[in-house]
């Protein structure tokens, strides 16, 4: 190697963005739980924070997991910001298209097909941390919950998923807030757990 060769190190600068996915994912279930726990009827609220917070900003923070070559964030940040997309689309498209939207049925095939992606990646958070693992594990069991009660329409069943959904929520802004607050103070204020 030539001698007067330069190695240049090049220093990463993007920000960690898996708190702005979390919070973003467990605030939007929060409140679509909250509603499934039959505390208010569907609205547009839920259908906003849906598409920008649950959507865009999880679709943002995969686009980071990309730069910071974490597959496994880019993969579930993305999939889950189109998941919110998705699922408001599944709302709102039969009113603006006039195609008719999926039954019940349909639906919970829907669900269930998330909770088996969900499950798969929970498969890799055993590798990663604690936080991660309650949220996918809790987030594969809401799905199921969701896919049954719609084949079933057992209102019981929307309410018991709607509470465990508002669990799931709040673990993901648990996972938010615990990277930000150990990021700021330089030490571990919330813990996050190891993988083992």
């Amino acid at each position: 190697m030539d001698e007067d060769a330069k190695l240049v190190t090049l220093k990463d600068t993007v920000a960690n963005p898996a708190p702005l996915g979390l919070m973003a994912f467990g605030v939007t279930t929060v409140l679509l739980n909250v509603h499934n726990a039959g505390f208010f009827a569907m609205n547009t609220m839920i259908l906003a924070m849906a598409v920008f917070y649950g959507g865009v900003a999880q679709v943002i923070a995969s686009l980071q997991e990309y730069k910071k070559n974490n597959t496994f964030g880019a993969t579930a940040f993305g999939s889950f910001g189109l998941f919110w997309l998705s699922f408001v689309a599944m709302i709102v498209f039969p009113k603006w298209t006039g195609v008719p939207g999926p039954s019940e049925t349909a639906v919970g095939w829907y669900l269930l097909a998330w909770g088996v992606f969900t499950g798969l990646m929970f498969i890799a958070t055993l590798r990663i941390n604690r936080s991660l693992q309650t949220v996918f594990f809790s987030l594969t069991v809401l799905f199921v919950l969701l896919a049954i009660q719609k084949w079933t329409l057992n209102t019981t069943l929307e309410k018991v998923a709607g509470w465990e959904g508002i669990f799931v929520g709040l673990s993901a802004m648990y996972g938010s807030i615990a990277q930000i607050l150990n990021e700021v103070y330089g030490r571990v204020v919330l813990p996050i757990g190891p993988a083992k």
